[in-house]
């Protein structure tokens, strides 16, 4: 993972500065009024949400091709970027949840109806902790300027929309105040109906952004970190098992808690594993123990990682944070 990473670093000409203030600690240097990022020296982001689908409730011939349609979204990812999928258990907002999701009385008969309707959902919301779950999926690329990143994102656009469309989900993206507020939301817990945020307002006022985001301490341990008053701790999924079901990760994001869950997904040259491929079976002419040499092509174990390469050549690991 660590030397996949590093190339990809080394294009975008980033290195690592210790962060001497909270804002700092937030790796976004400019933010663009299309939603674009900046979030190194030459590399730039951009977020999409995307709607769940009815997997579990599908007949097996539907979810083959559901995950079908997984693949070619997974496939249709551009190799000179790297994509990040994130599941997001957030708290409501209560203002929004009123707003958006409760029905308003009308002063006529079908008020009743519309009570009911508002206790089913409220009870709902209050065995989940309040919580809701959200699906964004996260595209960086090294460019040169901000112009050839809008290009580029301008054609993920039109590609997520097209391969999404066919899972029936459909992919939007999302603007400053949508993608600040997850970070606000984020570093600030049981505070999001405090965030505001005015683009132009901040640019007269010459405020940097990330002071509407940021928490009021940051502070990292050898186990865990501490954000304000609140801690947490980052898990890595280090290996597969051999086999994997279909619910692993509706499984690992079902924690009522409020709790981050993303796939990273990076390029692997597909050079790589036929070298490794070629590693092993030299190893069929090697000489035995017990002094003669043959071939043991029925005896070699191919090195473990290979069970994790796919056709596309990418890998995905996992990061969830709780």
């Amino acid at each position: 993972m660590i030397k996949t990473l590093l190339p990809q670093t080394a294009v975008s000409g980033e290195h690592f500065r210790i962060p001497r203030s909270v804002q700092q600690s937030i790796p976004v240097q400019k933010i663009y009024r299309d939603g674009i990022w900046q979030v190194g020296g030459g590399k730039y982001s951009r977020t999409w949400r995307f709607a769940d689908i009815n997997y579990a409730l599908a007949s097996h011939e539907d979810q083959r091709d559901m995950f079908s349609a997984y693949c070619g979204v997974l496939n249709s990812l551009p190799t000179d970027a790297t994509t990040k999928i994130t599941i997001n258990n957030r708290r409501l907002n209560g203002a929004d949840f009123q707003r958006s999701i409760l029905m308003r009385e009308r002063g006529n008969d079908l008020d009743r109806y519309r009570r009911e309707y508002n206790r089913v959902v409220t009870d709902k919301a209050s065995e989940s902790n309040d919580l809701i779950q959200d699906k964004y999926i996260t595209v960086s690329v090294a460019r040169k300027s901000i112009e050839e990143s809008r290009t580029f994102f301008h054609r993920v656009d039109t590609d997520l929309g097209k391969n999404f469309g066919r899972l029936e989900s459909g992919a939007r993206p999302l603007d400053n105040q949508e993608r600040l507020r997850i970070f606000h939301d984020f570093f600030r817990p049981g505070e999001e109906e405090q965030f505001h945020f005015d683009l132009s307002d901040a640019m007269r006022k010459g405020h940097d952004f990330r002071d509407y985001i940021c928490p009021d301490g940051l502070c990292f341990k050898a186990d865990h970190f501490e954000i304000g008053s609140k801690v947490g701790r980052v898990l890595f999924l280090r290996d597969y098992a051999s086999y994997i079901k279909d619910e692993m990760i509706a499984k690992l994001s079902d924690f009522p808690r409020n709790l981050m869950l993303s796939i990273d997904i990076c390029r692997f040259p597909r050079m790589r594993p036929s070298v490794r491929y070629r590693a092993a079976f030299s190893a069929s002419n090697r000489i035995l123990p017990g002094g003669s040499s043959g071939r043991t092509a029925g005896t070699i174990l191919l090195p473990a990682s290979l069970m994790n390469w796919n056709s596309c050549g990418r890998k995905r690991r996992s990061f969830w944070t709780i």
